[in-house]
């Protein structure tokens, strides 16, 4: 039987996935956007998968402004995926 509570939806491409599979992208109450590498930082979380396509997607589709219900300006993108393609 799977455990269904640690599944998390990406916001590129819409799949449900593990929370191991997928990187956590938080909000801070600041208006602060940054990948949370422990997971455990407080703030309003988006998932997205291990891969620069998904982000792509998430971008075109703007998954994460829905997600974080805000505009997301263009140097976070671009921080976000050059953290991403460290990973």
């Amino acid at each position: 039987m799977s455990n269904k509570k640690h599944e998390r939806m990406c916001t590129g491409c819409g799949q449900m996935k593990e929370r191991s599979e997928l990187i956590r992208i938080i909000k801070t109450n600041e208006g602060e956007i940054f990948i949370d590498m422990t997971g455990k930082s407080n703030g309003r979380g988006a998932y997205i998968c291990k891969d620069a396509e998904c982000l792509k997607k998430a971008i075109s589709r703007k998954g994460l402004e829905r997600a974080f219900k805000c505009k997301i300006p263009e140097n976070t993108y671009r921080m976000l995926d050059e953290e991403i393609s460290k990973i």
